[in-house]
């Protein structure tokens, strides 16, 4: 094609359809206009349903009616409501019903109407029982606090008749045993006290015997101070003579760690049941005889498992016996019967440890929970709290005066305790680690004290300065006792060893 030919255009001619869709739209409307829906007919009409349900107006409007004369009434109680005109009494009231006590830019006024807005709402007496209800919790909490008695078996009655008898004669015996102490002039004291210094100086290492192939957790010496016991942490416990320290019997039957063993204040005689007792870390407790040659124990007391009993101690007469559990109790045995005639709750933590006092009408216990209790044997109430101590409570022992005890823990402190004044009468910061173990000196005139810290250390009764440091262990210290004649300081360390702790010229 040239460029000089023209071109020509086709101009698109526009489709112009007459006629309406009125009548395609009205036959799709008949179609639908009734089809059936659970058997009744439904309109339809375009996009606009039509219902047959019908909304009652009725109902609404008196609901919004009750609303409103809900508020007249409420508005007319708040008027009658009686608020007190003290700002300070209005403020206490807010706080108790949890509301701010003062808002933005509020003054006395507006508050007092504010608390009438909420008492019309809550109701007046609910100021009046926020008081009682807080007395209600208090009350609670005190009740959890309480100590919890067991009620025990007839023989516990006995028991605690027999304890009474035995302890009132006691008593009388060591009352004027202080008489005639309190005679004695000064001059004689002065000596007995320079006596005192010179055998708490002149204490060194006697004797050093490695006592088993695991740590020694305990040892006692023996009522006559002939003999010492010790408890291992391999299960045996074994029975030494003083001073050699040589093995004289091996006590065999327990499966795990000892925590300790102590002598029947009557061992040797032929009218106690038996002369040793011990305990493990299973709840295991053994009763064990020095006259027989076996090495079987003469008795088990059942009743503590799965729990760990960490401590045994004889009564006085020799007739009882006190178990410390950790299920937060301690036991009292009747040997003679063979029972548990006592199981005394009261600490929250588990109890460690226990003391009888010489007289035995009371009874010490110093638990994990920081704290110790004193109970009284003959009527089962407790009688003194001890709280002070930071941490648990490791050792207890009473004195000889029988009013006196002292504690030590683990908070490295050792507190002197007055049972006739209910208080701590000294706090003695005796260790840089906690105190394992402490004992009385059988006259009262000093208490050895053994740690963590590998020492064992002498403190002077009553001015409860310290007059000497033994050290010679290699670890931990885990017990120490004093012979009953005075002669002999025993401990027992993780380092598998015991030693015995003498005055130099002794020898």
């Amino acid at each position: 094609m040239s460029d000089d030919e023209e071109i020509t255009y086709v101009k698109k001619q526009k489709t112009i359809h007459y006629g309406s869709l009125e009548d395609q739209e009205r036959i799709r409307l008949s179609s639908l206009a009734f089809t059936e829906n659970d058997g009744e007919p439904k309109v339809v009409g375009g996009n606009i349903n039509v219902s047959n349900e019908y909304f009652d107006l009725e109902d609404a409007i008196s609901k919004d009616k009750q609303a409103l004369l809900e508020e007249f009434e409420r508005k007319k109680k708040a008027r009658h409501v009686q608020v007190s005109t003290d700002d300070d009494e209005v403020k206490k009231n807010l706080r108790k019903l949890g509301q701010a006590i003062c808002l933005f830019g509020e003054g006395p006024a507006e508050r007092r109407n504010r608390l009438r807005e909420l008492l019309s709402r809550v109701g007046e007496d609910v100021v009046a029982k926020k008081p009682e209800e807080e007395r209600e919790k208090r009350q609670q909490i005190k009740d959890q606090d309480t100590t919890w008695y067991h009620e025990g078996p007839p023989s516990l009655l006995d028991a605690r008749l027999y304890m009474a008898e035995y302890s009132l004669l006691r008593s009388h015996i060591r009352l004027e045993k202080l008489r005639e102490e309190a005679s004695i002039p000064e001059s004689t004291l002065t000596a007995r006290l320079q006596d005192l210094h010179k055998y708490t100086t002149s204490l060194s290492i006697y004797c050093s015997q490695i006592g088993d192939t695991r740590p020694i957790s305990y040892c006692r010496f023996s009522p006559d101070s002939k003999f010492i016991a010790t408890s291992s942490w391999s299960g045996l416990c074994k029975l030494w003579s003083v001073p050699d320290c040589s093995l004289v019997q091996t006590f065999r039957g327990h499966n795990c760690n000892v925590c300790s063993i102590t002598f029947n204040p009557h061992a040797g005689t032929a009218e106690n049941v038996c002369d040793l007792v011990s305990c493990a870390s299973d709840g295991s407790v053994k009763l064990w005889s020095m006259d027989s040659k076996k090495e079987e124990p003469v008795a088990d007391l059942e009743g503590h498992a799965p729990f760990r009993v960490s401590r045994a101690d004889f009564h006085p007469s020799g007739r009882f016996l006190g178990t410390c559990c950790f299920d937060n109790s301690w036991r009292l045995w009747d040997l003679e019967q063979g029972e548990e005639v006592l199981h005394q709750e009261g600490h929250c933590k588990p109890v460690y440890c226990m003391s009888f006092q010489c007289d035995g009408s009371i009874v010490a216990t110093g638990g994990l929970d920081a704290f110790g209790r004193v109970w009284d044997l003959r009527t089962g109430r407790c009688i003194m709290f001890m709280e002070g101590h930071l941490k648990s409570i490791y050792s207890i022992d009473f004195s000889p005066n029988g009013y006196q005890m002292a504690t030590g823990s683990e908070d490295n402190t050792c507190r002197i305790w007055d049972v006739r004044k209910r208080s701590c009468l000294y706090t003695i910061p005796a260790h840089m680690s906690l105190v394992s173990g402490l004992r009385y000196q059988p006259e009262g005139h000093f208490i050895v004290t053994s740690s963590y810290d590998n020492t064992i250390k002498i403190w002077a009764n009553k001015t409860w300065q310290m007059l000497k440091t033994l050290s010679g262990h290699d670890n931990k210290i885990m017990g120490v006792d004093i012979s009953p004649d005075s002669k002999y300081i025993a401990s027992s360390s993780y380092d598998r060893t015991f030693k015995l702790w003498a005055p130099e010229y002794s020898s």
